[in-house]
């Protein structure tokens, strides 16, 4: 052990004072001061990076034994679940991944939205977040096209479809996204292709996501900054060890859905080959997308519709800018704090409404919830923050911690 010692140590001294990679990776890994207060909502973060890089193995797996062709498309996933030596653990790791990556970035950005994250001096680090959740759109879009099934076929008709409300512009871009004038092979090909790549892209986003986070630290559930040594703690092995105990639980609740109910997300449609021909009686897109296809829905005008759509997302990236309250936590902050239930209910509203036909009642509840989606941040978070009088935070993390242990104390005396 002592020889294995003195000949390794050297070899990695040599490549670290060449490559600082072994030091870069103590500094914010190991050693990398985090605020001592951080409670299981921050878990979701480290999650969805683990999971991306299970989305990306398989992945690659699923890519060398899939056919880009609308021939034999439907006829490879069907090898690769029947044929393939545990391709059925590969397809349905990938496919409930997917779901479940959604599952954890929206958990991920409300913790955000509750505990102000994306305030100053975090602003650019939330929008790299949006820029991520934008790429996880468009990569699971081009996804769900690849199994050919009639559902994929005619989600992508109807997605695609929307660009030619663009004036001038929109049927060349429909065109080009088809590859042609239909939806054929180009098509499929062209799809293949930008999800297979479009991985690599949220990969560097993640990267400059994080170099963002460890410049200004993380946020934390009191949302005070850290002002000594007393507030923080090294992330090894405080913050690794609460991570892989959440890994844990997230892996039970993740492989339960692979092995017992692989089809919980999916559409019984798409285990229909893809027929041009007979158009499924409800076109649905994949469950993260409904709210959003709620909000296109409840608006007539197609061209309105489909800015209204995208403005659902393109919105976020303006919210730094209009929630300016000074504290950053709904813990101290009363009425924000019951807004952002209402908000958290409304985006539940449209994901339902999203799923179910355009019929009343659901018509006149998805414009309602609609209207409220884009009120809450046009309206009702300045409005907040001009009225609202929020509770004082604590000067520090070490003192908040403090004054509740003493608490607790005196209340166990008692």
């Amino acid at each position: 052990m002592k020889f294995g010692t003195n000949l390794i140590l050297p070899v990695l001294d040599w490549v670290d004072y060449r490559l600082p990679v072994f030091s870069y990776a103590r500094d914010n890994l190991i050693d990398y001061p985090t605020p001592k207060n951080l409670n299981y909502w921050w878990n979701f973060g480290s999650l969805a990076g683990i999971l991306l890089m299970i989305m990306i193995i398989t992945g690659f797996f699923l890519a060398i034994n899939y056919s880009p062709h609308t021939e034999f498309a439907f006829a490879s996933v069907e090898h690769v679940m029947r044929d393939v030596n545990y391709g059925w653990l590969l397809r349905f790791m990938h496919s409930n991944g997917a779901s479940m990556f959604f599952v954890l970035v929206y958990i991920h950005m409300f913790r955000g939205l509750y505990y102000g994250s994306y305030k100053a001096p975090r602003e650019l680090l939330w929008i790299i977040g949006v820029c991520i959740y934008l790429a996880m759109m468009g990569t699971a879009f081009m996804g769900y096209v690849l199994p050919w099934g009639q559902m994929s076929y005619w989600g992508a008709t109807v997605i695609t479809s929307l660009f030619s409300a663009v004036p001038i512009i929109g049927d060349t871009i429909v065109t080009w996204l088809w590859g042609g004038f239909v939806i054929d092979n180009n098509t499929l090909t062209r799809f293949f292709v930008g999800h297979y790549l479009m991985p690599a892209v949220i990969y560097m986003l993640v990267i400059v996501h994080m170099w963002a986070l460890h410049q200004h630290k993380s946020n934390n559930p009191l949302g005070v900054d850290m002002k000594s040594t007393a507030d923080s703690i090294p992330f090894h092995p405080y913050y690794t060890i609460k991570d892989m105990f959440g890994l844990g639980v997230f892996m039970i609740i993740y492989m339960g859905i692979v092995f017992f109910a692989p089809d919980m997300f999916g559409e019984p449609d798409n285990y229909i080959e893809a027929n041009p021909l007979v158009t499924p009686p409800h076109i649905v897109p994949e469950w993260y997308f409904l709210p959003f296809y709620a909000i296109l829905r409840s608006i007539e005008n197609k061209l309105v519709g489909v800015i209204a759509m995208f403005a659902g997302v393109g919105i976020l990236f303006a919210l730094p800018w209009m929630d300016r309250c000074r504290v950053r936590s709904a813990k101290f902050r009363p009425i924000y704090r019951q807004f952002f239930w209402i908000f958290v209910f409304d985006c539940l509203v449209l994901g339902y409404i999203g799923a179910q036909a355009a019929v009343e009642p659901y018509v006149t509840i998805g414009r309602i919830a609609t209207a409220y989606y884009f009120a809450h941040f046009l309206i009702v978070c300045p409005m907040i923050c001009k009225f609202e009088k929020p509770l004082e935070p604590p000067e520090s993390i070490s003192s908040a911690i403090l004054k509740s242990e003493q608490e607790k104390t005196a209340k166990g005396a008692g």
